[in-house]
């Protein structure tokens, strides 16, 4: 049978037309930069690793002997996603060049050699070198170009190495501002560990640290920044002083930890243990707090982030050794 000659034409248009549309739709490289161009999934770890101590509370392993039960939290965590952040707290010079070669030991070879190598940005807080704590930040320069740094010292005196208040030791936070190579997304990333001894120091750190925020997102190109992440040992439960300033209705972060329903979450709720034989109660004092809010009705809905998962890592497996008195907090977010 033979077909009408304007029925065939209707028909191999038609053919040519779904052919042209079949090449659009199912191009699966088409689809993935349609779907993460304009989308940036992250990883943040954050971990007070306790300080390498020549006098080991009793069941704390000296530093050569947890070590390697940290580092292997470090690397199997971070591994896969290479816009992960490490934000460390307690850390000693000793323990940062450890924690760097062994990051860098772990990598890929070959040619994603260079997008999988770690640096990091901190200083000591004892003298703004290499005396005393750091707070460092680990990231890969491969995946994220450094356009800042600083360390800012919670104190009266921000500038340099000093403490104020009824603070039992100096206190810092790392302050660094990173640009996505493939998104171009900017991001602020801040490490901190407060005072465990002083309320009104905790009270006025956690001042400083949202006016640091503010100067950043308020400062010439600050309107670029696509996300704010605090993370850190912040030696203070929900219900007091620190945690209270920090998410409170008017402040521009939001604790991760709210952000997942609680049957979502992985692992422990708790975050210090100590070493065991102490006299504390374990308690949750570390978080990941996710900002800016943008508006006031729901700071939930108005944060730029997707949160995709939340947990605690576990610090102590069947050998018996605590990796530190701390477990280490993660975060999954879409931005």
């Amino acid at each position: 049978m033979e077909l009408p000659l304007k029925l065939l034409s209707g028909l191999i248009l038609l053919c040519l037309i779904s052919s042209s549309l079949a090449i659009q739709v199912f191009q699966p490289s088409q689809w993935v930069a349609m779907l993460s161009k304009d989308t940036l999934s992250l990883r943040v770890l954050t971990h007070n690793i306790r300080y390498a101590t020549s006098w080991p509370f009793k069941g704390e392993k000296p530093w050569a002997d947890r070590k390697q039960g940290l580092l292997n939290e470090l690397v199997y965590s971070t591994q896969h996603i290479p816009e992960s952040f490490i934000c460390l707290q307690e850390v000693l010079h000793v323990q940062m060049m450890d924690i760097l070669s062994g990051l860098n030991s772990a990598t890929a070879t070959g040619e994603a050699k260079d997008e999988s190598q770690w640096a990091y940005i901190g200083v000591g807080r004892d003298d703004g070198e290499k005396q005393g704590e750091y707070s460092p930040i680990f990231y890969r320069p491969g995946v994220w170009k450094l356009q800042h740094w600083e360390t800012v010292w919670l104190s009266e005196t921000p500038q340099k190495p000093s403490k104020s208040w009824d603070a039992a030791s100096v206190r810092i936070v790392t302050v660094g501002l990173f640009r996505h190579r493939t998104t171009a997304k900017t991001i602020l990333v801040l490490s901190t560990h407060l005072d465990d001894q002083g309320s009104r120091s905790r009270f006025e750190a956690a001042h400083i640290i949202l006016r640091k925020i503010d100067e950043y997102l308020h400062r010439t190109g600050g309107e670029d920044i696509s996300g704010v992440v605090l993370s850190g040992d912040l030696n203070s439960e929900e219900h007091q002083e620190a945690y209270q300033v920090l998410t409170a209705v008017n402040s521009s972060l939001v604790d991760s930890h709210a952000l997942i329903s609680p049957a979502e979450r992985y692992g422990n709720e708790i975050t210090w243990t100590g070493f065991g034989y102490e006299d504390e109660k374990p308690k949750r004092i570390d978080y990941i707090l996710l900002g800016p809010v943008r508006g006031k009705e729901d700071s939930v809905q108005s944060l730029p982030w997707t949160p995709r998962g939340y947990a605690v890592l576990p610090n102590r497996f069947d050998d018996g050794v605590f990796n530190s008195d701390h477990r280490a907090v993660v975060v999954d977010a879409v931005i």
